[in-house]
Formats: C-alpha cells, structure tokens, sequence
C-alpha cells in the first residue's frame, strides 16, 4: 500500500491547483505562500528573501569506520545554497589517503567484523530500524536536501524520504530470503549453489538526487551483507553523512559503512581504481562512466554497474486526450528542475495534434510556478550550481541558434541564485545539439512525427536508452511501442513511476545492470557451485 502511495504521488505533476490539494496539512504548511508565477515572482521573491532553513548542519566531516573525522590533509570545500550561491557549509574533502582509510576499515568489518556473519535477520532488523529513524528525521532531512540541491521542499518530505524508508523495508525483507538452489547432476554428485556477499563495495553517487541514490546503493549491498564505502556528489554531501549517522544509531557495526566527501578526480577515481574494492556502482554522466570503468578494469577488473545519462523519447500519439498529454509531458520534462536522468526530453507529437499540443504546453510552461523551494506550492528551485544553470543556458542559445522556435521561457529567472524559466522549443529536428544531448535542465523539444515507424526509428535513433514515456489510448500501440523501443523502462499514460520493487536501468549507453527491484540483488552477490560425490544415494 505505501508503496503504492509513494508511486502515485511521485507521478502527479506539482499543478498550482494539485499541489494545494496534495500537500494541504502538511509539514510544509509553515513554510510560507504567496508564490505567483514565474513571468511576475522575480521581484517579489527577492524582495521577500529566501527562506532560513531550521535545521543545523552538524555533520561535515568523513565517516570512516564508525566515527567522523576530518580528511587527512585536512582539507575542506563549501557546500552552496544554489538558491543564492552562498555557502551553507564546509565539507571535509576527502583524497586518496582517506579513500585508503575507508577501504581499510570496510575490508576488515568484511572479513573480520559482525556483518556478513550476521543472521540475515538481524541484519534486517538493523535495515528496519534505520527505516524508522529516517521517518523520524523526516523533516530535518528533507529541510537538508532541499537547502543543499534546490529542490522543492514539498518534493523531498513528501515523497523522496518517505521513499527512502520504504526503500530500506523492501531491502530488510530480501535479507533472509537470499538463497541458492540445489541443482541435479549427471552421476552421483550432490551440486549446490551459493549466493555470497561479494566484499567491499564501492559507490558513487550523483546530486540531484542524492538521498534516493543512496538508498538504491546502500540498501540491496548491505541486505546481502557486503560493506560499503561510498563517495558522495562533491554538490549535495550533507543528507549522506546525515542519514549514515542514523544507521549507527539503529546499530549498524564499525565499518560496515563508510561516507567520503570529496571530487571525483581525487576520490572517485581513488575508489573505482581501489584493488581492495571487490565492485563498483556509478550513476552520473555516460562520459564519467566510461573513466569509471576504465577505471575499475585497469585496477582488478572489479565488477561495474553504471546507471548513465538518457534522452528519453516522450511519445504523444494522435488519438490522445491533449489536456491530459500535455500534463504529463510537462511533468516527464520539469520534474525536479529537468535534473532527471531519465526525463521526457525529446517530446514526440504526431502531426495531427502537434500545433494543439504547442499552444498547450507553451501555457502550462508559463503557469509553472518558480521561486524558493521552501514555500509552499512552488513546482520548481533552482539548478544545482553554477555549472549546471550556464550549461543549460548555452543549450537554450544553441536551440535559438539552430533555428527551433522558442515558444516560452529562455532565459535567467530573477536576478539571484541559479534559477532558470521553465524553456519550450518548437520546430526542433534531431539533427539540433538540444535534441540529441543531455541538457539535465527545464527545457522541453517538441518534434513532430506522422506515423508509428517513422518515430519508433527516431526513438531509438539515439545512443542513449533508459526510458520513454508512451501517451495513447490504442492498447495495439501501446504494445508495438513497448516492444520497439529499445530502452529499460517504458511507462504507459505514466511517467517515474519508482516503486521500490520495480527495476531501472538502461539500454545502450545509459548504462549496464538494474538499480531496485530483486534484479540489484545480482549485482551485490557472487554464485559458488559446491559439488559432493554421493556414496550409495538413494535416488539422483
């Protein structure tokens, strides 16, 4: 049932009207209204300033075996508010020597320590626990990842966290139900197979969302009963460190996990080269992947996942209901600042419903609402950082560039922080560097398509492959659709749908292996075949 909620919330789009309806009574209801829409808020929004976050920041230092401590170096980085660009904190920067430490400390817990010769229902226990206290922290959490990355308040309370608890029961609840098989032979051997932890694990995660994949990481490694070392966004390092102190809390051993802040050219790379590290999880960009595991294969060839960039194709078919299409377009695209991995960033409309369809989606972009994510109602906070907020902007002079339509948005929304109006092109061809590249920001292509063959080879034509998104009423192309494109997860009249149990991952270069779902579990347990000769058996 939670995670039947969890789902249906994240695939609602954050309307003005909807997210009144949704979030009403909640936790957020003191964190202020008023928000208008994002033509007029700029200057009402600077004037009113940004809101103070009620929560400290007590964690900035590495967790390594059980305790936090400054890097080695002694080294540290801010951490920004991207809604004002100033700093919140200082991080300890971690390097290759605490990548060592780290290492060092998850090896001997593997080897040594409690965890892996735990039952596996007491590992679950430990999960269940550190569920509860997740749900306990709610808001302070929440408070955390929203001043850290921007995102809406509404958003992470309401349904990241919650989704992170019930990330760590589904977990908890595949702990004891790790098994092998007896397997029948020719000739008079008893054959069985075991299912190990594999050892050390090293993970890196991304920033935009830097809780959820954390649990994606953290929970199916530790219910096979691995340790874990794990390198956060050098943007977003705060939720981390704050959720591993309430996993010592519900009793996690010394060691089992480890928490380095610090860059990917330092730290990153000292993990996913670590010859102590048994296997390596990435997600971030398709071009950081690839140093990843050129990495891992020069070091000891450890074993790789990769959870990698997309351009998911959103196809709107012309027997839609438009009102509806447009909805769910807008919120495949703009959902969460267009920071998405798999967001519906090449929106395909068939030609009878394309002018229509434009009109509409140029209206809803201009409704969208804009400001601080700590007040209520807002649908959309700033990009990450500065990087990211010139990035996206070079993309949206490149589409101008290349002769697409600029239909709404375009530019800087306001006159501080890394805020971006929600952006439509029109007119867009595939040869456009907006339709072919990852923007990871709030700009929606519109291509127009004739017929289902014609835009199933254009789907696919790119050489990225997590997601689609399909909009029809026909059952037969719903079903052509599914099967023709060649992605790791179509949603039907949906989009991110996420259910804890449900698989993700990508097709192509968007990546190898599945986060979620009992498919993550292979990713964190070797296979040993054991094989007794039987003396006299009864039977074969």
């Amino acid at each position: 049932m939670a995670a039947r909620r969890i789902s249906g919330l994240l695939s609602r789009s954050f309307t003005s009207a909807s997210a009144s309806a949704l979030f009403s009574g909640g936790r957020s209801s003191n964190l202020g209204r008023g928000i208008s829409r994002y033509s007029t808020t700029a200057a009402a929004t600077a004037a009113e300033g940004p809101i103070v976050p009620s929560v400290a920041v007590n964690y900035t230092q590495l967790l390594i075996n059980g305790q936090f401590v400054d890097a080695a170096s002694g080294k540290t980085f801010p951490t920004y508010d991207p809604r004002t660009g100033e700093v919140i904190a200082h991080v300890a920067e971690g390097d290759v020597e605490d990548v060592n430490r780290a290492v060092s400390a998850a090896r001997k817990a593997f080897d040594d320590g409690p965890w892996p010769k735990m039952t596996a229902y007491e590992r679950a226990r430990i999960l269940l626990r550190f569920a509860d206290l997740i749900e306990k922290h709610n808001d302070e959490i929440a408070t955390l990842e929203t001043w850290d990355n921007g995102k809406p308040y509404e958003q992470a309370s309401k349904i990241e966290v919650p989704m992170v608890a019930r990330l760590f029961r589904y977990y908890a609840g595949w702990a004891d139900k790790i098994h092998g098989l007896v397997v029948p032979a020719d000739g008079q051997h008893h054959v069985q197979t075991l299912h190990e932890p594999i050892g050390v694990a090293g993970q890196i995660i991304p920033w935009n969302f830097p809780l959820l994949m954390f649990a994606w990481k953290v929970g199916p490694a530790l219910a096979c009963g691995n340790t874990v070392v794990i390198k956060t966004a050098e943007q977003t390092p705060l939720t981390a460190l704050y959720a591993a102190k309430l996993f010592h809390e519900a009793g996690l051993p010394e060691g089992v996990l480890n928490v380095i802040s610090g860059f990917g050219p330092t730290a990153g790379a000292a993990l996913a080269s670590h010859m102590d590290v048994d296997k390596l999880a990435f997600t971030g960009s398709t071009e950081t992947g690839k140093v990843v595991l050129e990495l891992a294969a020069r070091s000891n060839l450890k074993p790789v996942t990769l959870e990698l960039g997309g351009k998911s194709p959103f196809i709107v078919c012309e027997d839609a209901d438009i009102d509806q299409a447009v909805e769910l377009a807008h919120f495949a695209l703009f959902f969460n600042q267009g920071q998405c991995c798999c967001a519906g960033s090449r929106t395909y409309v068939h030609e009878r419903v394309y002018d229509e369809f434009i009109e509409k989606a140029k209206a809803r972009a201009v409704r969208r609402l804009v400001g601080d994510p700590f007040k209520g109602g807002v649908e959309q906070g700033p990009q990450v950082d500065s990087e990211q907020f010139e990035k996206i902007l070079r993309y949206i002079r490149s589409g101008i560039e290349s002769g697409a339509k600029l239909e709404a948005g375009g530019e800087r929304f306001g006159t501080k922080g890394y805020y971006i109006q929600p952006t439509v092109f029109s007119n867009v061809t595939e040869e456009m560097l907006i339709a072919k590249e990852e923007i990871f920001g709030p700009v929606q292509s519109i291509l127009k398509f004739k017929d289902l063959n014609e835009v199933i080879h254009r789907a696919n034509s790119s050489q990225y492959g997590l997601a689609a998104g399909v909009f029809t009423q026909s059952i037969d192309t719903a079903n052509i659709l599914t099967r023709a494109l060649r992605v790791g997860s179509v949603w039907i009249n949906c989009f991110d749908i996420f259910d804890a149990a449900i698989p993700f991952g990508g097709y192509k270069m968007s990546g190898h292996g599945r986060e979620k779902g009992i498919y993550s579990l292979s990713n964190y347990l070797q296979v040993k075949a054991v094989v007794t000769p039987l003396k006299n058996p009864a039977w074969l």
